[in-house]
């Protein structure tokens, strides 16, 4: 039946993986004696996925997708669709990526467990979050978090390039995210201006995980071509075995060039141009790009990769050091309870149910509400630029210091 995997019994009621009852034996005694009690909200969706005419038919037809209400389409893929929709205990919007497993082919399954994994690590403010996995016969469906600011590639094409501050933000989150990835050892892989997302708030959120890797140790040899030719490093042009963290340098500072400029620093007729180009590193940087970004561009852009500079270099460069990061990732565990209570969810639903557990639409309901609490207390804030630096050597320190974070989900150091 649709909606089984959340479906509610009414006489002996007991735990699995997918059930969302509690463990309980009715009472016909207690029954005739106490009134019944009113439904929980969980308890009136879970019946009306059974038992509503109207919830059955919308699960049916693809207009419901477990928790979640579908709406209209916002974005595709070559095996994808994507969707926005809302879950119908939060409210909350929620972005849906729906993959048709009879077109995955053995090496797109592989790519697929690959994305799943590696956003299941992935807890950042600048990283889009991986809230469910819903899967039937015929489908695949990842719940992610929603930015609804469009693309970083739309938003230049349609506005031109960005502001020295404007940059400066959206860089400084760029290498937030790929620093905090790089130190839990996933390399992305296929970092470019359309897998750069904005909120409706300003703030940067890194996309598609389809590419990315883990790795046991950032020194591990890769030998794999991923990502887009125009953002690739000149390694993964020569056929060669490449290091993963400079690949997604190299990216960054294509990133980088793109928005200070509003053009691509690698441009060629065909492919075999474009390779020799990135190759050679023969790219000029206009003049009116500030002194301090040529200097970090000049940095990342080397065709060498021992050669071109390390996270730590562009988090400590003189361009970078007026950027002060707003927010602190704390884990809201009693508010994330008291609001799981609220809905109908048990002491006994959380520990039945692991929140680890991505195919669990409890760990849905979960991650959803730890990310309003975290966004509530100002996780998902852009950077602010803060004025001058009047001593770029001390203020370099200090600010590289003040750049050092850590939590249970985030590490900046």
């Amino acid at each position: 039946m649709p909606g089984g995997q959340y479906q509610v019994t009414s006489t002996k009621l007991h735990h699995s993986l997918y059930s969302l009852t509690d463990s309980s034996v009715a009472d016909p005694e207690d029954e005739e004696a106490e009134a019944p009690l009113p439904l929980t909200p969980l308890q009136k969706l879970t019946t009306n996925m059974c038992k509503d005419e109207k919830t059955i038919k919308e699960l049916i037809i693809g207009r419901r997708v477990g928790f979640y209400k579908v709406r209209g389409e916002i974005g595709y893929g070559t095996f994808s669709r994507v969707k926005m929709a809302f879950h119908a205990l939060t409210k909350d919007k929620v972005a849906l990526k729906i993959l048709d497993k009879t077109r995955l082919d053995f090496q797109a399954q592989r790519l697929l467990s690959r994305e799943i994994s590696s956003m299941e690590s992935l807890q950042h403010p600048n990283v889009v979050r991986l809230y469910e996995v819903v899967e039937t016969p015929s489908r695949l469906y990842l719940v992610l978090e929603y930015a609804g600011g469009g693309d970083l590639h739309n938003r230049i094409c349609n506005d031109g390039k960005f502001s020295d501050n404007a940059s400066k933000i959206t860089f400084a989150q760029i290498l937030s995210a790929i620093k905090y990835m790089h130190s839990i050892n996933i390399i992305h892989r296929d970092l470019k201006a359309e897998n750069v997302l904005f909120t409706s708030s300003g703030c940067v959120k890194v996309a598609d995980f389809g590419f990315s890797t883990r790795v046991s140790n950032r020194s591990d040899a890769l030998d794999t071509f991923c990502g887009s030719p125009p953002y690739a490093a000149p390694e993964l042009f020569r056929d060669e075995c490449y290091l993963g963290p400079p690949v997604d340098v190299w990216a960054m500072g294509v990133l980088l060039f793109f928005m200070v400029t509003g053009t691509m620093p690698f441009r060629a007729e065909t492919m075999g141009k474009l390779r020799r180009c990135i190759i050679e590193g023969a790219y000029t940087i206009p003049p009116w790009v500030p002194g301090p970004c040529q200097r970090l561009i000049k940095g990342i852009l080397k065709p060498v990769p021992a050669e071109r500079y390390a996270i730590d270099q562009m988090m400590g460069c003189d361009w970078l050091l007026p950027v002060e990061f707003p927010w602190v990732m704390e884990e809201e565990d009693k508010e994330v309870k008291s609001s799981l209570e609220e809905l109908g969810f048990t002491t006994e639903h959380l520990r039945n149910n692991q929140t680890t557990d991505s195919r669990s639409p409890v760990t849905g309901v979960y991650r959803i509400l730890l990310h309003r609490a975290q966004k509530n207390r100002g996780c998902d804030c852009p950077p602010v630029v803060r004025g001058m630096v009047r001593d770029p050597k001390r203020e370099g320190l200090r600010a590289y210091r003040g750049l050092r974070h850590t939590s249970k989900f985030c590490v900046l150091s």
